[in-house]
């Protein structure tokens, strides 16, 4: 019998704390007007003291279980994809598992970065599509702003945190008619590796380090890359991408968004962009759009949505789904 995962729920959560450009320009040689020209981005959300990866994602997880109108004791999967989990171990999913009281399966972390969601959405694709579990909270999480290089402005200006989450449930085709994920694809490719990196990390430093990154270089692979990996996932679809009712991308920066979409002749009243108000939350950043695009009315159930990401490793990405 095949099986396929329907998106039956999805939740997002951000921190209370909002930093904008004009109070970043009084810490570090920066200005409004340099970071939106440049980026796009006029704030974004930093986590408290003491306010964990872990707490976002368990607000996000907690917000998309409601909208499935589905209870903790009906998962039995948790792929949580970040960067900055509460502890080298065990798994920040771990920890969500507990406080929200699920019992069944398995709770395990991705991490693929700025990518990290598009690679726990198709780990879970898997599994549902084999049997193997039945329902999945999947989930974006980070607390970037530890990471960073507040001397830095070419970094520090760029990422905020955040969380957000979906519930995944497998259906057969009877019950999920065209509803459901139709297709994924990742990559990674580690001779890139020196593009994007944190200068940190148990087995190298013992310290959590730094994100370091040569963003001209970035950008361009950002384009390229990204661009095909969502052409490959809609011929794996065998759907042309004119067909694509909604783009949410990774939210980087607002001139890849525009980059992408010129290159494949996308309509930008397509293209769901969030990078204003939240800056790159990493892993978080395509579940908190998609979030917003289905809060406020754009994407309604029926509607075919691709979803897209670059990150460190250098990975990326694309889903296509049907709401």
């Amino acid at each position: 019998m095949e099986l396929r995962s329907v998106i039956c729920g999805v939740g997002s959560h951000l921190p209370e704390r909002v930093l904008t450009n004009a109070e970043l320009s009084r810490k570090v040689d920066t200005s409004d007007e340099w970071i939106v020209a440049r980026t796009g981005i006029r704030q974004r959300h930093i986590a408290a003291d003491g306010e964990l990866t872990s707490d976002l994602a368990i607000q996000a997880a907690v917000k998309a279980l409601a909208s499935a109108k589905c209870a903790a004791a009906d998962i039995d999967l948790i792929v949580l994809a970040t960067a900055t989990p509460d502890l080298t171990f065990p798994a920040s999913a771990a920890r969500v598992q507990a406080a929200l009281g699920v019992t069944k399966g398995a709770a395990f972390d991705v991490q693929a970065v700025c990518s990290g969601f598009i690679f726990a959405l198709a780990t879970a694709d898997n599994f549902l599509a084999r049997g193997q579990a039945t329902r999945a909270l999947v989930i974006g999480a980070e607390t970037f702003s530890r990471l960073l290089d507040w001397g830095d402005r070419s970094t520090c200006v760029l990422f905020g945190d955040g969380a957000g989450a979906i519930v995944l449930e497998g259906q057969t085709q009877a019950e999920a008619g065209a509803r459901g994920v139709l297709s994924t694809f990742i990559r990674t490719d580690g001779k890139l590796h020196d593009l994007l990196y944190v200068d940190g990390g148990p087995s190298q430093t013992q310290s959590v380090g730094k994100l370091r990154m040569v963003g001209n270089a970035v950008f361009r692979h950002a384009v390229e890359h990204i661009s095909g990996a969502m052409l490959e996932a809609c011929a794996r679809a065998g759907i042309d991408i004119s067909e694509v009712d909604w783009f949410v991308p990774h939210q980087a920066n607002q001139r890849i968004l525009d980059g992408v979409a010129r290159k494949l002749g996308i309509d930008p009243e397509k293209v769901i962009s969030t990078v204003a108000l939240h800056g790159n939350t990493s892993a978080a950043s395509v579940p908190l759009a998609l979030d917003v695009a289905i809060r406020d009315g754009r994407a309604k159930q029926g509607d075919l949505v691709l979803m897209e990401a670059l990150g460190g490793g250098l990975t990326w990405g694309a889903a296509l789904v049907r709401l």
